[in-house]
């Protein structure tokens, strides 16, 4: 079959349309409080041959697409997420992204077997595609919720980590290799692409730093692109070398996220609505997959018991393992378990033994996505509840000033655009209070449309926009310092480096 440029213009045509239906959807799943991917996949089964009729039923494409939209997800994660957010709960991450699945995994193998009347292969199958976490959904949705950060840095770290683990067994288990290798055989296979991943990860991370920190490319929008692409190249990479490439791209993204690079704002921007788009395209592709002619009551019966299962059995005990030893009251661990969010995760992984021809494997298909289905439509909506009944909930932290580097080669300096935030303890702080370090300055106040070149005695109000003019080897210091303006405020002058609680 050919492709000629009148098919590509009626494509062009209809996913421009999809594209816009499922931004504006966002909107409205905002409104109602639901999880945008429900209608993502909505949007899918509408467009699929039991209802508009375009047919679709490429087990093998949508693996191979819903891997590269889950790296650009992973990468978009570890762009945005603060490393000083999840390192305090880095520890418990780790632990809920290997010994939390492989609990899960255990008893859901277990449920699956002998509660739910699934063979073995099945049953072990069922229990690995629904262990892991949905990164889109955890950093969609968990963002939007005020907690402290032993929780959302747990949560996100774990999200972005369980995949790597989680697609081993899947790939085992799927071509037949989990059942000729022994269980500490799998375990070791896991842990040594776990490792290597990571390890890829930072490597790619800190290369990526020190190349973008000293490269003056000819446009800004180039570095967006260059940053992901080193994402990119951490998965490939890791793939390449048998290794976890969903653990290097995050790992590489985290790096990458945290370091002092040009156009750093821009970058998370532009990584955010790449994230969307690998979003859009991989629900809506999911949700085409499906044939709701297939969906019978025993289908929904067994999702909802393997749902339930999960979420009431097999997650709050891999949490309670995981956590021992961590500190966490009962109700933090309570909302953890709560919070397991999976997304279109698990409906990716079934697409492996899907692609392999594994029988039953279109029924597995069925039952995860009915229970991802219904099981989002309980948990996601029901978060802030929850997070209030437990009294984890928070009030906001004031945000940090938001900062944007641009290179200033000839003079060997950066320049700083900083907006003070609405929840900056910067309004009220005069210029000359900010105390930045020697060779920076205040160049310029936009307020209001209007630019003024500040005085000492200027004083800063919330929307103000900074042009501050900062020695390169200065900017970490000058970067640190209006951070620690923006939170103590007044105060941050007697403060040492870090900010009063």
């Amino acid at each position: 079959m050919t492709f000629d440029a009148h098919q590509l213009d009626i494509a062009l045509l209809a996913g421009s349309a999809i594209t816009l239906l499922a931004i504006l959807a966002v909107r409205l799943s905002a409104g109602l409080g639901l999880p945008s991917l429900l209608l993502y996949l909505l949007m899918g089964v509408v467009l699929g041959e039991s209802v508009i009729g375009i047919p679709f039923d490429d087990a093998e494409l949508a693996h191979a697409l819903g891997f590269a939209a889950l790296v650009l997800i992973l990468g978009e994660g570890g762009l945005t997420t603060s490393w000083e957010s999840i390192k305090p709960a880095m520890r418990l991450g780790v632990l809920l992204a290997t010994v939390g699945v492989a609990v899960s995994v255990g008893l859901m193998t277990l449920f699956g077997h002998y509660l739910l009347g699934l063979d073995w292969h099945l049953a072990a199958l069922l229990g690995a595609a629904i262990s892991a976490t949905d990164a889109a959904a955890v950093f969609s949705v968990l963002r939007t919720v005020p907690l402290p950060r032993s929780i959302t840095g747990a949560l996100e770290a774990e999200s972005g980590l369980n995949d790597a683990p989680v697609v081993v067994l899947v790939v085992l288990l799927s071509s037949g290799a989990g059942s000729s290798h022994g269980i500490a055989a799998m375990v070791g296979l896991v842990v040594y692409e776990l490792v290597v991943g990571v390890l890829l990860g930072l490597a790619v991370g800190y290369l990526g730093a020190w190349t973008m920190g000293r490269a003056a490319l000819p446009a800004s929008g180039l570095y967006p692109l260059a940053v992901l692409s080193f994402c990119i190249l951490a998965y490939g990479g890791g793939a390449f070398i048998h290794a976890s490439g969903f653990a290097a791209v995050y790992v590489a993204a985290l790096v990458l996220g945290n370091a002092e690079l040009p156009h750093r704002a821009s970058t998370r921007s532009f990584a955010e609505g790449v994230a969307w788009m690998a979003q859009i395209g991989l629900f809506v592709m999911l949700g085409l997959l499906l044939s709701p002619g297939r969906i019978t009551l025993g289908t929904i019966a067994l999702a909802l018991a393997a749902g339930a299962l999960l979420t009431l059995v097999a997650r709050p005990l891999s949490v309670y393992l995981s956590a021992l030893g961590s500190g966490l009251g009962r109700r933090e661990k309570v909302f953890l378990s709560w919070a397991g969010l999976r997304g279109a995760v698990p409906i990716v992984f079934c697409t492996i033994p899907l692609a392999e021809g594994i029988d039953g494997s279109q029924r597995l298909f069925d039952i995860v996505f009915v229970m991802v289905v219904v099981f989002t439509l309980v948990t996601g909506p029901t978060l802030p509840y929850v997070a209030r009944l437990l009294r984890v909930a928070e009030r906001a932290e004031p945000r940090e000033v938001a900062i944007e580097a641009a290179p200033l080669e000839r003079i060997a300096a950066d320049l700083l655009q900083v907006r003070v935030t609405s929840r900056s303890k910067m309004h009220g702080v005069e210029v000359g209070e900010l105390r930045l370090p020697k060779g920076a300055s205040v160049s310029l106040v936009i307020r209001d449309g209007e630019m003024k070149v500040p005085e000492r005695r200027t004083v800063l109000r919330h929307g103000d926009e900074l042009l501050v003019v900062t020695p390169r080897k200065q900017r970490h210091a000058t970067e640190q310092r209006l951070r620690l303006v923006s939170r103590g405020g007044r105060l941050a002058q007697w403060l040492g480096s870090e900010p009063a609680e």
